[in-house]
């Protein structure tokens, strides 16, 4: 049996991000994402958009740098 996709409202999204990886993003912020690009993506159920909990971890994932051990340390960051 398939597990079901845990889909969340942006307030919820902007939550789960907040609680699960440390990232803010206000529900503003993802609304405002959806319509220029680079925010994580979603779907729509009829006018609400709903983004799938695993492609908010892609998302978080994407944008957050490589470990360091210092603020000296060069690496790129993967969203610029």
């Amino acid at each position: 049996m398939n597990t079901p996709i845990k889909r969340l409202r942006r307030s919820e999204a902007s939550e789960y991000l907040k609680e699960v990886h440390g990232i803010e993003r206000t529900p503003g912020t993802l609304s405002k994402l959806a319509v220029t690009g680079g925010g994580p993506r979603f779907q729509h159920a009829g006018r609400i958009p709903l983004y799938p909990t695993d492609e908010l971890d892609i998302w978080a994932e994407s944008i957050l740098s490589p470990l360091k051990t210092s603020t000296t340390e060069r690496g790129s960051h993967a969203a610029k």
